[in-house]
């Protein structure tokens, strides 16, 4: 039977969604939580799936790029401006809409390749078998989005 640990974060950051025939269409942001999973079916010399540290270190690039950012789609007609005007604030999302489910692969892919590297370098806080298992981003009190591979 597999470990599971998870440690959350959260980020407020802003968007619009071009493609959304509602209100989502227009400007507004979200405090999100972003929860990261790892399991493992045996622990380390120290009987943890992954020193949270290690976890937190991992995540940190991945989380902290979304915080008080606005993210938006390359197609959005104000992109340019908003782009040239609040600089890597403005997040781009080529073609795609940074829909919350967007949003959760993005993250996953970012911290899987932090894990790995921390793996590859043999890092004695991680599992040998430690692996992301999923991603889940809370948009609002009542939903959410996760994404794994």
């Amino acid at each position: 039977m597999p470990f599971r640990i998870a440690k959350s974060f959260t980020v407020e950051s802003g968007h619009l969604l071009t493609k959304h025939p509602g209100a989502c269409r227009f400007p507004h942001g979200h405090s999100r939580t972003i929860e990261i999973v790892l399991t493992s079916d045996e622990l380390d010399a120290r009987d943890m799936v992954c020193d949270f540290a290690v976890l937190k270190s991992a995540a940190s690039n991945a989380v902290q790029r979304y915080d008080h950012t606005f993210t938006l789609n390359t197609t959005d007609p104000a992109f340019a401006q908003l782009r040239a005007t609040y600089g890597d604030r403005v997040i781009a999302f080529i073609e795609t809409d940074p829909t919350t489910e967007v949003l959760a692969r993005e993250i996953f892919r970012d911290v899987r390749a932090a894990l790995d590297l921390a793996l590859q370098a043999g890092d004695s806080r991680l599992a040998p078998g430690a692996r992301l298992e999923r991603v889940r981003v809370t948009e609002t009190a009542t939903s959410w989005a996760e994404y794994w591979e």
